[in-house]
């Protein structure tokens, strides 16, 4: 009689489990009937052949079992199933809707929402592009049999429901070669795709498809009669939604799974990063928005770096500037401002004042730093930090003792101008007005030196820019720069004021504003990493950094707000950069400046 040995199977398993540490969770939504959880086998084999953990979850919408289940999944994969309610598109149900499965639809779209803003990967198949869609702005056709608006501007013409076994391929799609979806499926497809568009056969047992994918989305695939059998993200995002069922076709389908279990590994890979590396964004201008009396603690639509969105993003730290508009000649700096102040240093005490308050009410939450070391600390206690900038020495208000004042409040850097001469220095968008550094500046330089405030030379005419690294016994910093041979813009520096940067041992901040990455047309993330490999080509690894300039027109395709920059780690990661060299660019040689500035 054959025996089993559970011993020997349990020994077998502990072999294996330093191995088994290293696959990625992957989050297979369950479908719900007969008061039943259900999922069909494929789904999580399929996962399990591509080397991904399956894990499944049952429609819930509590959000403490939502909020939980995101912190420990790599991945999320939306199954197939019953019809979306369409009232959750504003639509009203039409006779050829069949059932719907009302115990899936909120939860799903809320998990689907919620890991598309956490960067999250997802592959949604069948239903699953549907939530994709109707859960980010799309709408999905009810009854693609019935006489409704479709792609091609009439009804399918292609059968899209068979009875064949669900392992044949019953139709072709035609596959844009632009797409992620073309380069999954590169040998899959047909051999006359070197002569027409390329095709790729699969199953097909639907009677919806989306009709339109929304502004996050981009169509990739389609049926002969114009059906959508595919979208992706256009955000950079790792998000694929498909008409047909991969799991049901055996080796045909398992690219797709191999897909989403690579991105589901180099998103894991990035967050395990995140919690040894401290990331620090030098430049944010949120506190130009308190006057719309933003929700920091709140995911605040109104601006680009709030709590949430740092959480979703894994970001630690951000340094909030109080930017000071620079009046014109004639103008008053109270007639510039929402605030009813009598200075531009009243102006700078009030912001950092209503910092303080978010500070103060958050404070399980985020913390407030002045030092390197207090950023470790804040990050060691689950805190995030907020330290404090000045942009435009206006702040000022012509008076030498207030770079003490500054100083004791915490402010870690002044930018000496901003866009317009001021009594410091030149512009960049200035008209030479001293020529560079004005005396009064240079007394300021030297008072920043000695109480150990950075000098910042973003926005800064050449002159200036020149005449401070001379007067400065510090190194000095560029807050939000770019490389003008990149984009010829008076504010980003040209390879020479690099090379000079980095000989006193200072540090430029790659900016995320548009107008600073392309001359023409939508600047992405792919736009910032040329910028900054272009800096780390002139002036060295240990030179370079981010400075997003989020909330002051920062916000770039890819990298549109605080919560995305978990994409920035992931493009440094599939550059090869090392944990080491990421460190550095993620601030730690802002900080390594800051450190000795201070001392």
């Amino acid at each position: 009689m054959k025996t089993f040995d559970l011993q020997a199977c349990t020994n077998q398993v502990y072999a294996q489990f330093p191995a088994a540490q290293q696959r990625p969770v992957i989050g297979i939504t369950g479908n719900y009937e007969e008061l039943t959880c259900k999922l069909g086998r494929g789904y999580y084999d399929s996962i399990i052949r591509a080397g991904g953990i399956p894990f499944v979850i049952p429609p819930s919408a509590d959000s403490d079992v939502l909020m939980g289940t995101l912190d420990r999944i790599d991945a999320l994969l939306l199954s197939g199933g019953a019809d979306i309610n369409p009232l959750w598109c504003g639509e009203e149900p039409v006779p050829g809707l069949h059932g719907i499965n009302q115990e899936r639809d909120l939860p799903e779209l809320l998990i689907t929402r919620l890991a598309y803003n956490r960067q999250m990967p997802i592959l949604g198949i069948c239903r699953g592009i549907q939530t994709l869609a109707a859960a980010l702005g799309g709408k999905v056709c009810q009854d693609i049999g019935l006489p409704l608006p479709l792609p091609t501007g009439g009804d399918a013409a292609v059968k899209h429901s068979q009875d064949a076994d669900r392992s044949e391929p019953t139709h072709s799609v035609t596959v844009k070669e632009d797409s992620t979806l073309y380069n999954i499926y590169k040998a899959n497809l047909s051999p006359l795709s070197s002569l027409l568009s390329p095709l790729l056969y699969v199953n097909s047992f639907h009677h919806q498809a989306v009709s339109e994918p929304g502004d996050k989305f981009r169509v990739v695939a389609t049926a002969p009669d114009g059906v959508i059998e595919a979208i992706e993200s256009t955000e950079y995002k790792s998000i694929i939604g498909v008409q047909w069922h991969p799991e049901c076709m055996g080796d045909d389908g398992q690219p797709l799974f191999q897909w989403l279990v690579a991105e589901a590994t180099a998103y894991r890979q990035a967050h395990c990063l995140h919690d040894r590396v401290l990331t620090l964004d030098t430049h944010c201008d949120t506190p130009m928005l308190f006057p719309q009396g933003i929700h920091f603690e709140q995911r605040d639509p109104r601006i680009l770096v709030d709590l949430h969105k740092m959480t979703e993003g894994r970001q630690d730290a951000t340094i909030m500037v109080c930017y000071l508009p620079q009046p014109k000649p004639g103008e008053t700096f109270a007639s510039k401002v929402d605030f009813d102040v009598e200075s531009p240093t009243q102006y700078a005490d009030l912001i950092f004042d209503k910092i303080g308050d978010i500070v103060n009410a958050n404070a399980s939450y985020i913390a407030l730093a002045r030092t390197p070391d207090d950023l470790l600390v804040n990050k060691r206690s689950g805190c995030k930090s907020i330290m404090l900038g000045i942009e435009n020495g206006l702040a000022l208000d012509g008076k030498l003792q207030n770079v003490k004042h500054f100083a004791d409040r915490g402010v870690v850097y002044i930018t000496l101008c901003h866009n317009g001469d001021n009594d410091l220095c030149d512009s960049a968008r200035g008209t030479a007005t001293h020529g560079g550094v004005s005396a009064f500046g240079a007394e300021v330089i030297g008072e920043m030196n000695r109480l150990g405030l950075m000098v910042d030379l973003s926005h800064a005419a050449e002159s200036s820019f020149y005449d401070a690294l001379d007067i400065s016994q510090m190194p000095i910093v560029c807050s939000h720069s770019s490389c003008r041979a990149l984009c010829d813009h008076p504010r980003n520096l040209t390879d020479e004021q690099m090379r000079r940067l980095a000989a006193k041992g200072g540090v430029m901040q790659v900016t995320l504003y548009n107008g600073f990455l392309v001359k023409d047309g939508e600047a992405t993330i792919l736009d910032a990493m040329r910028h900054l490999e272009h800096a780390i080509t002139i002036m060295g690894i240990d030179h370079v950094g981010l400075g997003t300039d989020f909330d002051g027109d920062g916000g770039i395709r890819g990298l549109r707000d605080s919560s995305e920059l978990l994409q920035f780690t992931r493009q440094l990661l599939a550059r090869r950069y090392s944990e080491q060299d990421i460190q550095k660019i993620w601030g730690g040689n802002f900080l390594r400046v800051m450190a000795q500035v201070q001392q």
